[in-house]
Parts: structure tokens; sequence; C-alpha cells
């Protein structure tokens, strides 16, 4: 047609060298920046590890020191089921003592063989009761002085006996579970020798 033109484009020819460059330095930038968030990611990774491994350090420690209060408490709690009676017995030791003694001066001049017999249920009865709840009496006659469960009240010369034996016992011990509920009050024996001697 009159008036047209042609323009010819030259497909064939390369894209202009600063268009390559920029996309060359795109590359590197993304390559670039892949690295930084692979070492940040490893770097987070490792401090997401190491505060799991404190967290389960501490969830370790909290769980044994709560195992170890559990134990305490049992302990403490059993301790006060085993001597929450320790008052009462205590003050039921002198009943026992009277009736011991009634049951003594009775069996030496006792006119009603029934009223002896009565003292002496009674009092059996009792100790039952306190075997029940483990009070024992503390053997202390030809034993040897055990401080501990012995209180000694005299001391007295002895031929027949070891230096430091139980001789007479004025007032019974009693334990409770193992612990000292009242000390026997004793007289415990010494050589006739040191005896000569101070003399």
């Amino acid at each position: 047609m009159p008036g047209k033109k042609s323009v010819k484009v030259d497909v064939k020819s390369d894209p202009p060298s600063e268009e390559a460059d920029a996309t060359e330095q795109l590359e590197a930038a993304a390559e670039e920046g892949a690295e930084e968030t692979g070492v940040d990611v490893e770097k987070k990774l490792e401090e997401a590890e190491a505060e799991a491994r404190e967290n389960h350090d501490r969830f370790l420690r909290v769980s044994a020191e709560f195992e170890n209060f559990k134990k305490r408490k049992q302990r403490e709690m059993d301790d006060f089921r085993k001597f929450a009676n320790e008052t009462l017995f205590r003050e039921l030791l002198t009943v026992v003592d009277n009736l011991e003694r009634a049951v003594g001066s009775f069996a030496e001049a006792c006119e009603s063989k029934q009223l002896l017999e009565g003292v002496e249920l009674t009092l059996k009865e009792i100790l039952k009761i306190f075997e029940k709840f483990d009070v024992r009496p503390i053997e202390a006659v030809e034993k040897a002085f055990d401080p501990s469960v012995h209180q000694a009240v005299l001391q007295e010369p002895s031929e027949t006996h070891a230096e430091n034996t139980v001789i007479r016992e004025f007032q019974k011990g009693y334990t409770i579970h193992d612990r000292l509920l009242r000390p026997a009050m004793v007289v415990v024996s010494k050589s006739a020798t040191t005896e000569a001697g101070e003399a």
C-alpha cells in the first residue's frame, strides 16, 4: 500500500548487556539469601534444641523434688499416726504404776481375792491396749545400764552383779514404736572393791 513503510526487527540480536547483569545479580542475591536463611534456620534449630534440653532438665528436677516432697509428707503422716497418742499413753503410765503397786500390796495382805482379781484384770486390759498400740515395757533388771533408756537414781555396791548392771527398778520404762516414752528409773551396781577403795 502506498504511504506505509516497513520496519525490520532484528530478532536474532542479543538483549542488552545491562539486563543480563541485572538478572545475574538477582540470582546471586537469591542464592546468598538462601544460604543466609539456611544459616538462620540452623542457628534457630540449635537454640530450640538447647532450650528443649534445659526445659527437660528442669522438668526432671521438679519431678524429683515433687517425689521427695511426697515421700517426706508420707513419712510425716506415718509418724503422726504412730505417735499421735504419745501424750495420752504417757499420762496413762501413772495409772498403770498405781495399779501395779495395788496388785503388789494386795498380794501381800489382801482379805478379798475378788478385789485383787478385779484390779489385776483392769491392769491386764490396759496393758493389752498398750500392746495394741505398740507401747512396750523396757527390760531393765539384770541388764547392762543403758543411759538411752535407763535413768540411774542410785548406785549400790554389789558382789553378785557386774559393774553398771541394773539391780532394781523403781519405775518401769516404756517405749512407743521404738521411741522412748519414759525411761526406767533404776538402781545400778558398782563393784564392792571400788566402794572399799573410796572408803
